[in-house]
């Protein structure tokens, strides 16, 4: 069975930052070898895929976030990061993350970021 655990969101003001991560766990055997990515889930909306990255460390990001978010990963904790900057209002949701593009059917309970004033 795999385990993700989501954690970093917090209540922050807009153009704050905040640093997520995603430690990872179980039967995922290796780590390395597969691709990654966060999703988000805003209010009343469905859940969205806004940054991945690859074994080899190739990122791509979606328009929203691009130029503001970076994902990254530490193969030797089996663990990937989301880093958020210039925080908008837009942004407030549960972010998740799972493996790319086939996501495991477990998923985390995720980690609440809100963006307001």
């Amino acid at each position: 069975q795999v385990q993700l655990v989501e954690s970093g969101g917090d209540f922050v003001q807009p153009g704050g930052s905040l640093k997520l991560t995603c430690a990872t766990s179980g039967n995922i055997l290796r780590f390395n070898a597969l691709n990654w990515a966060w999703y988000r889930q805003a209010p009343g909306k469905q859940r969205e895929l806004i940054a991945r990255i690859s074994r080899l460390g190739n990122t791509a990001y979606s328009d929203s976030v691009t130029g503001r978010f970076t994902v990254s990963r530490d193969n030797a904790r089996n663990t990937v990061y989301l880093q958020t900057n210039n925080l908008k209002s837009e942004d407030t949701g549960v972010y998740y993350c799972n493996r790319w593009p086939d996501a495991f059917d477990t998923w985390g309970q995720g980690t609440r970021v809100t963006v307001s004033s």
